[in-house]
């Protein structure tokens, strides 16, 4: 007889777990609104919406290579599969047109979208949590006063069970931290503006911090480095792998102008970024800066004495080990396609010379990935501005003279251990090409 009374007890049990399941995952809808003319906002408070979503690099996610702005479509791939970025343009039928400020607040801080679907967290909800009021209803009035672009996106390509939006709600419960964002009170005002912007809409932790096998930001490692699209996210704390110790004045310089003379150029995911924050106000990049320099701590003397040697020998010009006149592939391949540029003397306070690869944060990186990518794709400025450029040359070296290239580089630019997964990498990166961010 107990097996018989035991059938309807898990029954019962059953039935409640789907009660507080569906409890726990459900959201209600809000109701869709006519289309808000642009005179319902005020100018100054479009202007101010302009601003922060440039500092929320909100165009790059949210804008597919040429496409309308804030239309979407962007394919944002992570390892649960392909995500579109959605259109976020006042269009009542495949955007936000019908959306009420309490239907985008709702999304912006919780994850649900108007209809009560929870949204993926490729989309920094768990930043946005820390973004006031003001600014929210600033960014309101900006985006509903862009152009209405009628697009359908593409399905999001996502295996099971990822492709289920109810089980976020699970992923909420672990990870979503809802507290508002508090000032520092023994910190500075600028110090606090950039922690405000930093840990909400600029969301840098969202590259920048490894996350887990659930696709969560580990907290305990923040700012330690992360991936993204092939790209290697350098730590941004103590354990950054930069030669030459980043200051608040370095960050601002590099965040600013794209480029610094101690750490070079940007590219891949970070080229939006700079070109965005290249037209925000200084103070604004001051203050990231700021807040970002104050995770790294005080290099010890013996970093600061290799880092000044690093950077008279980049200013001098002096070649690579072994470059001149050795056998290795490696050098050889150097010697003939990376040393005119990349030992010619320079003034680092001026110079628009190529960066001395013993200065390269990319070779020493813990992975070769960003290396990897610089050689294949190089650089190029956005269509129409002046900038740093550099060749790729994808088509031009065979896996073996990557690989030669990379290790020569590894041992006597940065110094450090050989990489573990170079041909792997090389394989990789040429199944993948990523594009490049800086054409988008």
């Amino acid at each position: 007889m107990r097996p018989r009374r035991a059938v309807p007890v898990a029954i019962l049990v059953l039935l409640l777990l789907v009660i507080v399941a569906y409890a726990l995952t459900w959201r209600s809808s809000i109701a869709p609104v006519d289309p808000p003319a642009r005179s319902h906002f005020d100018a100054k408070l479009i202007a101010k919406g302009a601003e922060l979503a440039t500092i929320g690099d909100c165009n790059a996610c949210h804008t597919a290579r040429g496409g309308k702005t804030y239309a979407g479509g962007r394919a944002i791939e992570t390892p649960f599969g392909t995500i579109y970025g959605t259109n976020i343009t006042p269009d009542p039928y495949t955007g936000i047109g019908n959306w009420s400020e309490a239907a985008f607040v709702r999304a912006m801080r919780e994850g649900v979208d108007r209809e009560g679907d929870h949204l993926y967290p490729a989309f920094p909800y768990n930043h946005f949590t820390r973004v006031s009021d003001d600014d929210l209803a600033a960014l309101y009035a900006y985006v509903m006063t862009r152009e209405p672009v009628r697009v359908q996106i593409p399905a999001n390509q996502l295996a099971f069970p990822f492709n289920v939006r109810a089980l976020i709600a699970g992923w909420k419960l672990l990870y979503l931290d809802r507290a508002a964002f508090e000032s520092n009170t023994q910190q500075s005002n600028e110090w606090n503006r950039g922690a405000y912007l930093v840990q909400g809409l600029a969301h840098c932790g969202a590259c920048h911090t490894p996350r887990n096998r659930l696709g969560a930001e580990k907290k305990d490692e923040l700012y330690a480095g992360g991936e993204i699209e092939g790209w290697h996210a350098p730590a941004l704390n103590a354990s950054s792998p930069a030669p030459a110790p980043w200051t608040a004045e370095r960050l601002y310089t590099y965040l600013r102008t794209g480029s610094d003379p101690a750490h070079g150029s940007t590219t891949g995911p970070m080229a939006p970024v700079v070109h965005n924050l290249s037209n925000v106000p200084e103070s604004e990049v001051r203050a990231i800066a700021t807040y970002i320099a104050s995770y790294t701590a005080q290099a010890p003397a013996e970093r600061q004495k290799r880092a000044q040697d690093l950077i008279a020998r980049a200013q001098s010009g002096t070649p690579l080990p072994a470059s001149q006149g050795s056998n290795d592939p490696g050098a050889q391949i150097y010697r003939g396609a990376c040393s005119a540029c990349h030992d010619t003397p320079r003034d680092l306070a001026t110079s628009s010379a190529a960066l001395s690869l013993t200065l390269s944060s990319a070779v020493a990186a813990p992975t070769p990935r960003n290396a990897l990518n610089f050689i294949l794709h190089g650089i190029a400025p956005d269509e129409g501005t002046r900038g740093r450029w550099m060749p790729g040359f994808a088509g031009i070296l065979t896996d073996d003279q990557l690989v030669a290239l990379l290790n020569y580089l590894r041992q006597n630019a940065a110094g450090a251990q050989p990489w573990t997964d170079v041909a792997d990498a090389v394989k990789k990166a040429r199944r993948g090409s990523p594009e490049s961010y800086a054409k988008r």
